[in-house]
């Protein structure tokens, strides 16, 4: 066995630099020139995350997540920086009345200070039966006697070791042995096994990182962390997933900007996009290992199947989905109350060409159609070929941080805040961006998969400023869906304009009967004109779409 004789200064588990007395900390930088956000102290942050064992139901087992901020982001885990780890979404893919997922995980660790200050109150919660995943390694590297000294020795070695006195913080003047990576991830695999529980190994996540000799993929941990983790598992036949390469073929199909988005404020720690995305991953990976030990497991898993609209497709026909709010999609089945025009869509398309879908809800914004999980459900079922119109904004002038929480940044600048949902039944923190963000968002998605995004301009309200005109919103939305069209180079079909035209030709008194409870929402006989304003908009831009008109 190899030794050396080291100084090293004490951090701790959250990677808190401590002063020559032991009372202030400050937050570093790492080789990586990422800032940790896990401001406190350890014995705070052993207070934010649960106690051991704490969520098992009866007797039922518990999978335990062991690792560091791409599996917890700061002390809470629960994004109030912008910032996700994939461990908070873990849970949507387990059977809860069969295993709870508990989220041990800790900002700024690597699996030496894990190990050495979070592990052992772990085992105090691990029964026979339950599982460990260990994802570990991000924070592996640096210096030995300086800086956060969180570093392992590279590789897998089972001998090499470095003995390190530590010259300052609360534990100056003690020694510590340092193991190499591969030696730490034996340790917490033979110790689980001891405790009757089973160990999974995992690679890391990916980072914001494209390879530089081969700018088509991003950079892999294979030969590194992904490569060592796995060799262990193989020594020790403990399952192994590689989640590094699992999200990276993901990302490798997204365009550049996609890709950026799914992290925040930095390259390494995920957004909410990359968060669920490593979630999926992860459970994507345990559904798939062919291990015998994970065969119980996999039993529990729930969710993998992706949510759809559930269309019904017909040969040889492309789809177009329709999304938006109220004055697309409302009762729609009362001849005297409310209508969107997405439900006159027979009136202007050929069904013998074209199928359609209106997945419109009322109430909705772009923030919150996406946020519920609506637009995913467009997104998972586009095929090469189909059509998609996005028209959003009625909903989008509200309040950012309160009411309904469905307001957006105003404009079309790549910017975003994080706020703070408070919901009758819901409370959580989320990132919101400007409405040409969300509007690209779903261009670029539509884009990926093959399909043709059209912007739709929202629908005219029934207000006359002048007595003689109906307002327009052109100066604000109109202005912004004009600079989204221009920048991502998308069709704009302006039903706000079109339609305007037809009512202002009609007058204020005749109007009326095309607007149903309010100024905003539509009569059959509006949506109607809506839907032809549509089709009216399709033939004037010349668009793709046109030829499956009536």
């Amino acid at each position: 066995m190899k030794k050396l004789i080291l100084p090293l200064l004490f951090l701790g588990a959250a990677g808190i630099s401590y002063a020559q007395d032991g009372t202030d900390y400050v937050p570093m930088q790492d080789v990586n020139h990422v800032v940790d956000l896990t401001l406190d102290s350890l014995e705070l942050a052993n207070t934010a995350r649960p106690q051991a064992g704490s969520s098992r139901r009866g007797d039922n087992p518990v999978l335990f997540l062991v690792g560091n901020s791409t599996m917890r982001t700061g002390t809470k885990g629960n994004g109030d920086n912008g910032q996700w780890g994939w461990g908070f979404f873990a849970h949507n893919y387990f059977d809860e009345d069969h295993i709870t997922v508990e989220n041990q995980a800790l900002g700024g660790t690597s699996s030496r200070t894990f190990y050495n200050y979070l592990w052992p109150d772990v085992k105090k919660g691990i029964r026979p039966g339950d599982y460990v995943i260990i994802e570990l390694g991000h924070n592996d590297n640096g210096p030995f006697d300086s800086g956060r000294c969180r570093a392992t020795i590279r590789g897998i070695s089972a001998t090499d070791s470095l003995v390190v006195t530590l010259k300052e913080g609360p534990r100056a003047g003690q020694q510590e042995t340092v193991y190499s990576y591969g030696e730490y991830m034996r340790r917490y695999v033979r110790e689980t096994r001891a405790l009757g529980a089973h160990p999974i190994l995992m690679s890391l996540t990916p980072r914001h990182n494209y390879d530089e000799t081969d700018p088509a993929h991003i950079v892999r941990v294979n030969k590194t962390f992904g490569l060592w983790a796995k060799q262990v598992a193989e020594e020790m036949n403990v399952p192994f997933i590689d989640l590094n390469e699992i999200s990276a073929v993901k990302y490798e199909a997204m365009s550049p900007w996609k890709y950026k988005y799914h992290f925040y404020l930095d390259n390494i720690h995920t957004s909410k996009f990359g968060a669920e995305l490593n979630a999926r991953s992860a459970a994507e990976g345990l559904q798939a290992c062919t291990h015998p030990e994970l065969q119980p497991l996999q039993q529990w898993l729930i969710n993998l199947q992706l949510p759809t609209t559930g269309v019904k497709r017909e040969a040889g026909k492309p789809v177009v989905f329709i999304t938006g709010d109220s004055t697309v999609k409302n009762a729609d089945r009362d001849s005297t109350g409310m209508w969107g025009w997405g439900s006159q869509a027979g009136s202007v398309f050929d069904a013998n060409k074209i199928t359609w879908i209106n997945c419109a809800q009322a109430g909705r914004s772009t923030r919150t159609y996406l946020r519920e999980g609506r637009w995913e459900k467009v997104y998972n079922d586009l095929q090469p070929g189909d059509f998609v119109l996005i028209q959003f904004g009625h909903n989008d002038i509200g309040e950012l941080h309160k009411g309904k929480h469905r307001g957006v940044i105003p404009g079309v600048a790549d910017t975003s805040c994080v706020s703070r949902v408070e919901l009758a039944d819901e409370h959580y923190n989320e990132v919101v961006y400007s409405f040409g963000w969300y509007l690209s968002k779903m261009i670029d998605d539509c884009r990926q998969k093959g399909a043709t995004p059209i912007i739709v301009s929202l629908t005219p309200r029934n207000e006359w400023p002048d007595g003689q005109h109906i307002e327009r919103r052109n100066d604000s939305y109109g202005q912004w869906y004009r600079e989204v069209a221009a920048r991502e180079h998308v069709e704009l079909l302006d039903l706000h304009n079109i339609s305007a035209d037809a009512l202002d030709a009609m007058g204020k008194g005749a109007a009326a009967a095309y607007y149903n409870h309010d100024h905003t929402h539509t009569s059959l006989l509006g949506a109607q004109l809506n839907a032809r304003s549509i089709a009216e908009g399709l033939r004037r831009d010349n668009s793709p779409l046109a030829k499956f008109l009536k």
